[in-house]
């Protein structure tokens, strides 16, 4: 499931950086294409969470430029291609900065994994995500719970 919030986290940053406010995001599209409302309550509370305690979602009001890790050999052989694209959107699109990055690639290569493809790489960031918050001490929504 927290594949999926990650998901529609992406989604609304998508909308944020299209000068949308997230009161003004159209959310039916997201249950038209299958997300139940507590992952779209889910992932709406995470960001909520996230800018009321004053982080922000980078790049989404500024155009500040950053760099981007590159795979060393070792790397290109474990993380395919479309899996390390998924970890750069994310990092483009402010859920994860330069060192968020450099642990996920860690742990994924401390794992002794052969390939990671798409799935596997959005459930790193995924679980990475969720437990970066609950390690600060932020609750998550669980999977039955709405915001009303």
């Amino acid at each position: 499931m927290q594949e999926r919030v990650v998901e529609i986290i992406l989604f609304l940053v998508n909308e944020l950086r299209s000068n949308k406010r997230l009161n003004d995001v159209d959310v039916s599209s997201l249950t038209r294409d299958g997300y139940t409302q507590s992952e779209i309550s889910s992932a709406f509370s995470w960001l909520f969470e996230r800018l009321s305690v004053g982080k922000s979602i980078t790049d989404v009001a500024s155009g500040a430029s950053t760099s981007y890790r590159m795979l060393n050999d070792a790397e290109k052989m474990v993380v395919g291609s479309q899996a390390f694209g998924y970890l750069i959107q994310c990092q483009q699109l402010g859920l994860l900065n330069n060192m968020d990055v450099e642990t996920i690639i860690e742990r994924i290569m401390m794992a002794g994994f052969a390939a990671v493809g798409l799935p596997e790489m959005k459930s790193f960031v995924a679980g990475y995500l969720f437990d970066l918050e609950n390690s600060n001490g932020q609750i998550s929504l669980g999977t039955n719970d709405t915001i009303h």
